[in-house]
Order: structure tokens, then sequence, then C-alpha cells
């Protein structure tokens, strides 16, 4: 027996360290396979639509103004009915006129719109050859005009869409490409675009303007800005792929909203490196992240 109990002891303590190694080998295992470096942010290439836009800057012009005379000579103005900015009526009565042989005459809007210039004063002359007496913006119909470049004017078609932002307007008005000028100007290369404005809303003529014609549009996989490298080897992004930094050399696309289409060597669902960094390179063991990436079908 006195030998019996140490050979005993011994055997349990070897059993219990078996029993503990084996039950310490997966922990182990785990830690083993437990990604190392550095946590990075990372999210998955997302299908997103990018619009190619044109910006024109210019001014807000009539585009049809009528002027308004009487049709003989020395009649002199007996009362004035209209005022610039008034809205009129074809047909409303504007003015009205005394005749050399007595009597009056009444001058008329001959097209409904808003007047823009009124130059009618109770006792002066007015004649069918001098200064027009009002000036009426027909139909209260408003053009954009501005100067585009060469390049981008070619990217330009009649009845293309456009948001355009009005100085001293709230928010943008719906507008159209009405009219595209057939010549540039041979020293600054710009030429006209003429861009009709629907709206219910008065502006003001020779007011500044900005338009943002829509000439097409793009849809395909996106990431943000910050996830995209330029360098002497091109423009790259950097994925994690088992745990590791891959780097893709990508070629890009249309810029909106923070955020740029990848046009080739990116596919959809690809965890991305949110922002890369040059501390990053090929094949370093990281800890990705992942967050919600931006709403997709950015414009």
């Amino acid at each position: 027996m006195s030998h019996f109990i140490p050979s005993t002891v011994c055997r349990l303590a070897a059993l219990a360290a078996a029993s503990l190694l084996a039950l310490a080998s997966p922990a182990l295992a785990a830690e083993e396979d437990a990604p190392k470096g550095p946590a990075v942010t990372v999210l998955k290439a997302a299908k997103s639509c990018f619009s190619n836009l044109v910006e024109v800057s210019g001014i807000i012009m009539p585009r049809e103004e009528t002027q308004v005379r009487p049709e003989r000579m020395g009649l002199k103005v007996a009362e004035v009915m209209a005022d610039a900015g008034d809205t009129v009526t074809a047909g409303q009565t504007l003015a009205r006129l005394n005749l050399p042989e007595g009597g009056q005459i009444v001058v008329q809007a001959p097209v409904a719109g808003v007047i823009s210039v009124a130059n009618a004063t109770v006792g002066a002359f007015a004649s069918g050859k001098g200064e027009a007496l009002f000036n009426i913006i027909a139909r209260a119909e408003y053009d954009m005009v501005g100067l585009v470049p060469t390049p981008d004017l070619s990217k330009l078609n009649v009845n293309q869409p456009a948001a355009v932002y009005v100085l001293g307007i709230a928010g943008n008005l719906e507008g159209k490409v009405r009219r595209l000028a057939p010549t540039v100007q041979p020293d600054s290369q710009l030429g006209q675009a003429f861009i009709g404005i629907t709206s219910n809303r008065r502006l003001l003529v020779n007011a500044s303007a900005r338009a943002l014609i829509k000439t097409s549009e793009s849809c395909g996989v996106a990431v943000p800005l910050t996830a995209v490298q330029y360098g002497s080897a091109g423009t790259v992004v950097q994925v994690v792929k088992r745990q590791r930094i891959e780097t893709k050399r990508v070629e890009i696309g249309l810029i909106s909203g923070g955020r740029i289409e990848i046009k080739d060597g990116l596919t959809e669902g690809e965890e991305v490196v949110a922002r890369a960094g040059a501390l990053l390179r090929e094949g370093d063991p990281v800890r990705p992240v992942p967050v919600a990436a931006p709403a997709a079908n950015a414009k």
C-alpha cells in the first residue's frame, strides 16, 4: 500500500494535466487564429448611380420682350393705368392718350405677361417711333443665358433637364435646355446656352443664376472618396480578404456626394478599407471593423 498511493497520485495528476491541456487547446488554437494587426474600418462596395452634370453660370433674361407704343405721332399721355412689375393680360388697358384734335385713345397690352419697363408718365408725349411706353415680358417666360466651355457645350442637347438656382430665390427651379448657340467666342472658346425656366414665380431680370444640366447617368460600383489612393502605380483601393490587406488597381469614373464610381477592378460586396492609408501595405494582417455603407444611388 505504501507504494500504491504515490503511483496512483501520479497517474491522477497526469490525467488531470492532460484534461487541462485538452481544455486549453481550443482556446490556444482560437488565440492563434485570432486576427492580428490594427483594426481598420471596412465597408462593402455597393451599387450606386451617378449623374454626369454640366454647370452653367449666367443671368436671367426675358425670353421674348414686347415694346408697346401708339401707332401715330403727337399724342400726350393722359392717364397711366399700369406700372413696372404688374402682371397684365392680353388686351388690358395700360394707358389713355389725348389726341391733338380732341378725344382719347387707349393703349392695350398686345400680349399677356409682366411689365418690365414703364416709361409712360402723365403729360409726356408718345409716338410710334419714340421711346416705348411699356416693355412686356411675354407670357412671363424667362431664360437663363450662360456661357459654356466648348468641351461641355458638346455634351449639351436641346430638352436636357436642368435645375436652376436663381440668386434671391429659395430652392431650385425646373428648366430645360432650349437653345444652343451654333458658334463660340474665338478668344474665350465659350458658347451660349439658353435654358428655359418653368415657374410661376416672378424672376428678376439680370439676376445671377446657376444651372446644373444632367447630360447622362452611369450606374456601377461605388466607394467613398477616402477609400481611393492615387500614386505613381495608378489609382488603387485596399480590400480585406482573409483578414489581410490586398491592393487593387481600379479605374474610376464620376464623383458625387463624397462617393466615387469604380468602373473596373472592384466587384460589388468586396470589403473595402474605408480610409486607405500609406501605413497599410499588401499582405498586412488587420482586424476589419464593418460599418454601414452610405446610401446608394448618389446623384
